[in-house]
């Protein structure tokens, strides 16, 4: 019931004041007739015009609660020195004005305005009449009864500015959630894009040297040829699981019966790696120094991306087609570095273009999980790729329980 009507007077404010202007009015019209055996006021129709006053000024508390509180004050200074008895409901209309003055108001202009009308109030008041039993109830009794709407209006206000940071808090979180999740389907969209490309670019890149060198020699080199093209179908055959396994992952759903993904390769599947590249004509050497640690998922996953994305590149552009790969083990770096000569004239390998998708699909990977990576042409000819990343990753976002599957990173 109470909420309803606060919900009335909010959506009906001037038809809600102008009820209480009238009920104001009514009350001070009885407050006037109370008296006591030390009180005897005078004849209470007589100011009956400042009660008229008294009660249309809180028409206006809403907009100009000082203006309000200043006539309303007034009003019932007057009526206490005539004589009248300030008991509640003669202090009603100023009642009233103090609370919407603390409540729309800030503390600081509530406690000026208050204090300054309880003292014209009670000042007014004994100075009207003698001191006798009534002196109770015209000083603390008027103070208390003026002080009781300042509290209950600063609790309106405090709840108020509590509604409201509420609501801003809420419409902050809605923002924020939203553009939280703009950045999230960007980052997922670059992350399936980055292992797209480094599924697919690496095998198509070799698929495509061993199908241009199997038509270089079919004609003089049935044998190799054949051997070339058996490579070549276990080259397409490797590109299409790895296809499924990317593709699998934006499909994956709860369902226990769903077929597994491909596991996430990393460097135990080196081996292969180099054997496909040499396939293509490009002759790798694999050193390892140090004792080889265990790696995380995600930095396992990283290594042989960008290790598979250095042999694509010398692959296709190293002219001596000959590359080394490095993996030095320290106590918590795993440093990787790919490098090839040029040609066996010293000349330098053709740049690779270094806004390739390729090698900042690198630099991302090895960002992601708290490494670096440089690539670039070498002083003395060829190009080298060189990572530096950390056994573990610093950042949470490899930390997969549970069996691994191909990840979108």
């Amino acid at each position: 019931m109470t909420s309803s009507l606060e919900r009335y007077a909010e959506r009906h404010a001037r038809a809600a004041d102008v009820v209480t202007a009238v009920a104001l009015c009514v009350c001070t019209l009885f407050g006037a007739r109370i008296s006591t055996s030390e009180s005897s006021p005078p004849d209470p129709l007589w100011p009956a015009w400042i009660l008229v006053i008294s009660g249309a000024a809180v028409l206006g508390s809403r907009s100009r609660p000082r203006a309000t509180l200043a006539v309303t004050a007034a009003a019932a200074a007057t009526l206490t020195t005539l004589g009248y008895l300030p008991s509640p409901l003669l202090l009603a209309p100023v009642m009233t004005a103090l609370y919407w003055l603390a409540a729309l108001t800030d503390s600081r202009t509530t406690g000026i305005y208050s204090s300054a009308t309880v003292a014209v109030l009670v000042a007014t008041s004994l100075a009207a009449a003698p001191l006798g039993d009534d002196f109770i109830l015209r000083t603390v009794g008027t103070v208390l009864w003026l002080l009781l709407p300042v509290s209950l209006g600063g609790k309106s206000r405090f709840r108020r500015a509590y509604l409201e940071s509420v609501k801003a808090r809420a419409a902050h979180a809605e923002r924020t959630r939203e553009e939280e999740a703009r950045l999230r389907v960007a980052e997922e969209r670059m992350r399936i894009a980055r292992e797209l490309h480094d599924a697919v670019a690496h095998h198509m890149a070799v698929a495509h040297v061993q199908a241009g060198t199997a038509a270089h020699l079919a004609a003089t080199q049935p044998e190799q040829t054949r051997k070339i093209l058996a490579d070549l179908v276990g080259t397409t055959t490797s590109a299409l699981l790895e296809l499924r396994a990317t593709v699998g992952v934006l499909r994956q759903t709860a369902d226990p019966d769903a077929d597994p993904l491909e596991p996430t390769p990393g460097l135990d599947r080196l081996p292969e790696l180099v054997a496909a590249c040499e396939s293509a004509g490009l002759t790798v050497t694999v050193i390892t120094e140090g004792e080889a640690q265990p790696l995380s998922p995600g930095v396992d996953l990283t290594a042989y991306r960008i290790i598979q994305e250095a042999l694509t590149n010398a692959t296709k552009h190293a002219p001596d087609h000959a590359a080394r790969v490095r993996l030095g083990y320290d106590s918590s770096r795993l440093l990787i570095t790919v490098t090839n000569d040029g040609t066996a004239h010293g000349g330098t390998v053709p740049p690779v273009a270094g806004g390739g998708y390729g090698l900042m699909g690198m630099h991302e990977r090895a960002q992601s999980i708290g490494g670096d990576l440089s690539a670039g042409p070498r002083p003395d000819g060829g190009f080298e790729v060189a990572a530096a990343l950390p056994l573990q990753p610093r950042t949470p976002v490899d930390a997969p329980a549970g069996p691994r599957h191909e990840e979108t990173r």
